[in-house]
Parts: C-alpha cells; structure tokens; sequence
C-alpha cells in the first residue's frame, strides 16, 4: 500500500482528496500547513506528497508551495512530488518541476487524471528506488569481486557432514554463525546456506566487519541520508536494505565494537534501523548469517562482546574445519585453483606432479584454502607444463618457530610492499591463521592490519 501525504490549508479539499484516495487503496496522511508536511515526511515513510502551493503568506505567487517542494526534495530525494493549485500558470509549473515536483495539477482536478498523475509518480519513484539499490549493488560486488574463493569443493568426509547438516537447517530461516580459523571459506558456506534457503532468489549481501572503522560502522550497515557528514553528498543505502527479503553476510563478527553491538542487537531483536542523519525508523527482513575465527564465549567473559547479541546470532552454530582437517579436498581444490589461475593467465592449465602432489598433502596449511588458492595461483603462473615441489615453494610450517620466521624475513630481499607482505604471510603463519592475534603481534588495529591483507590480496 503507498504511502500519501495531502498538504493543503483548506479543509474541503483535504477531505475530499482523503476520502478519494482511500477509495483507491492508498494509505493517507493529512498535513495542513508546509510545517507539518515536512514532520510528516522527516518521521513517515511518504511514497508521494500531493501538495498546494500557496497556503496563508499569500494566496496567487506559489512560492510557498515551492519553497516546500524544495525542502521535501531535498529530505527525500526518491519522494514522488506532484503540486496542485487554482492559480496556474506556465511560470508556476516550470519554477515547481525544477524545485523537484514531478508532476503538476490544476484545480478543480479530475479525479480520472489525479490517480493517473499519482501511479505514474510512484512507478518513476519504485523505479528509481531500484536503480538506487542496483547501483550500490554493482558497487558491492565490484569491491568483493577480487576477494572472491570461487566455488565449494567438498570431497572429505567432514565436509559431506557439514554439508548434510546445513541442508535441514537452511530453510529453517534462523541466524547462523559461523566458526572456524581464517581462509577456511566462511563466507562460501554462507552462501551455500542462502542458495538452499527459501530466500534464495532474493539479495546475498556480504559485509567485512573487521574492514570497517567504527566511524563508518552505522553508514555502511545502515546507510545515510545526503548531508549527515561531511563527504555524505549523496543519500547512501546501506548493506541491511539492500538484503531485504534476502540474507545478509556479517563476517568476522567478533571484531564489531562494543558500542555498536547494541545496534545490531537492535537490528535483529526489534527488526527496525534509522539510516545515518534520518529519524525515520525503516523495518528489516533480513536472515542474518555471520561468521568468526574469535572465540566469541571468552570475549563475553572479557566483557567485549555482548552475551545478548551472542544469544541472537547463535541459534545455530556451524564450525569449518581447516583444510588439515579436510585433507581430501586439498587436491581437488588444487587442481580447481590451477584451472582458474591458468584461465586468467591466459595459457594452459599445467598439472601436478606426483611429487608437487605429495607435498600438498603433507603440508599443514596454517593458512587454509586462501593459503592454497594463493600458491596455485603462484605456481601456474611460474610452471610451464607441470607444476613440480619448487614452484609450490612451501616451507615446514609446523617446524617453524617465531625465531626462524624472524630470520627468514631480515634475510627477505624486495620492494618494501614484498617485506610487509612476507611479514604478514610469516606472521599469520606462526599465529596459525588467527587474525586478531596477529594484528596485536604486528602492533596494527583490526582496521588496519584487514586493510593491509586487502592490499596484498592475503
């Protein structure tokens, strides 16, 4: 039902615009004066504002129903405006449709032309809505296209019962969190969990906690309104909007700060949220599917994770295995990686040897299936026909120690970009893949240690 908003001081008018457009089904609300219109619009969710332009300044020059339209356009910038007045004039009608009016109607009007002005206001208003969510759509998957890990591949028997596990939970439309070391392929299973729910024709949205600064935490989750910061120059949807009817991906969870975990607990217990620098309250209908290699019941022990939001976001609980865990899927996902990595490169796929076969297996892979993707994608682009132990260039992980890490990386020679990301790789490496203990290691904040693994692809 779409929302209407009549604005005019002159009761007969607004009770017979009222009872006219209830008979078509509207939902309508009644405001007598450019004040109460603008309260109306801050507070409601208006589809269209049907407006008089002259109320008691003056009766003939339509600048007060200009300078609303003005202000409406500017709260809203999706709000259908269409204008009405007895003192028409070409003037008028320019001066109101480049104040942000759409459409513009005479008194007395014809009840025949006033609902087709009205429907075809709220088709352009749905139709920009979309493109609005189509745009920031294409900018999500843009930026998580590189970060991609490509298609599920589960051949060990661990994973086939996982697998069969998920598929009876995952039309129950309950929260899902999800556990496991970092690079396992958390937000792979997420979306296998979408794709088997009754929401899969719906939106798959993915959010990077642990990439948000705390500044940025309530305009990317929940959008904005143009003008509520300083570089706000346009209205923002955010991530819970765009997932709508869909689900909604929270990975590493555990890295929200405490004020803003009562947000989110907001979020998920009233179904509600206000974007940035708006006071009206939007609905939510959302499946919340989250994932994290934190050990969340000791950070509620610290008091650093709230034990109400835990109890929100663990109705069930799933944990990945490492790939060490999983070791029959190391060489499908091998051979998986090389295809694509050799698609990329544009030449032919090389194959693994026996002996490069070998040392796959018999590697620990602090790293998981990112550790692997990345060292396929390495090896085919340095093999030719086939990809031997020396492309592969893996060290005994489990025989390093933090001294020898250290003094593997003062020998490392390179560009400054190469000894950071070394560093890096070495360090989540001797702190088997868990983020925040190698971002405390490194003396770097969650925010920039997860800005560094996007800059070197980690």
């Amino acid at each position: 039902m779409s929302h209407i908003l009549i604005a005019d001081d002159d009761p007969s008018i607004v009770a017979a615009l009222r009872l006219f457009l209830k008979s078509e089904g509207f939902k309508v609300t009644t405001a007598s004066s450019p004040a109460e219109a603008v309260f109306f619009v801050k507070q409601n969710d208006i589809d269209l504002a049907l407006i008089d332009l002259n109320y008691h300044a003056d009766t003939t020059s339509g600048q007060e129903g200009i300078n609303l339209t003005e202000q409406l356009a500017a709260l809203d910038e999706s709000l259908a405006i269409v204008c009405m007045t007895g003192w028409a004039s070409v003037e008028i009608a320019v001066e109101v449709m480049k104040a942000g009016a759409g459409d513009f109607v005479e008194k007395p009007w014809e009840n025949e032309r006033l609902l087709t002005v009205i429907t075809n206001q709220l088709k352009l208003r749905e139709q920009k809505l979309q493109n609005q969510v189509l745009n920031q759509e294409n900018q999500n998957l843009k930026n998580e296209l590189a970060q991609s890990e490509g298609e599920l591949i589960v051949e060990s028997a661990p994973m086939k019962a996982l697998l069969a596990q998920l598929a009876q939970i995952a039309k129950a439309d309950i929260n899902v969190l999800i556990t496991g070391p970092n690079g396992t392929g958390k937000s792979l299973l997420a979306q296998h969990i979408h794709t088997l729910s009754s929401r899969n024709n719906e939106r798959f949205v993915s959010v990077n906690m642990g990439a948000i600064s705390e500044s940025l935490f309530e305009s990317e989750l929940f959008g904005h309104v143009k003008g509520a910061f300083t570089d706000a120059k346009e209205n923002r949807i955010g991530r819970v909007e765009l997932a709508e009817k869909g689900t909604l991906f929270m990975d590493e969870i555990g890295n929200i700060p405490l004020p803003q975990q009562a947000k989110l607990l907001r979020l998920l217990e009233e179904h509600q949220f206000e974007k940035v620098g708006s006071s009206k309250t939007q609905t939510a209908n959302i499946r919340l599917i989250s994932a994290t290699n934190a050990n969340l019941d000791a950070m509620v022990e610290d008091a650093t994770f709230r034990q109400d939001l835990l109890y929100r976001l663990n109705t069930f609980v799933v944990r990945l295995p490492s790939l060490a865990e999983r070791k029959d899927d190391i060489l499908p996902m091998a051979n998986n990686f090389i295809a694509k990595a050799a698609k990329r490169f544009n030449k032919p796929a090389p194959s693994l040897s026996p002996a490069a076969c070998d040392a796959l297996m018999a590697y620990d892979w602090p790293g998981n299936v990112r550790e692997l993707s990345h060292t396929l994608e390495r090896a085919t682009l340095l093999a030719v026909s086939e990809i031997s132990p020396e492309h592969l260039m893996l060290t005994p992980s489990a025989a390093q120690t933090p001294e020898i890490l250290e003094q593997t990386t003062t020998k490392y020679q390179g560009t400054m970009d190469e000894i950071e990301k070394a560093v890096i790789e070495q360090r989540l490496m001797e702190y088997q893949g868990n983020a925040l203990d190698t971002a405390k290691s490194l003396g770097l904040s969650r925010s920039a240690f997860y800005r560094r693994l996007d800059k070197f692809g980690i």
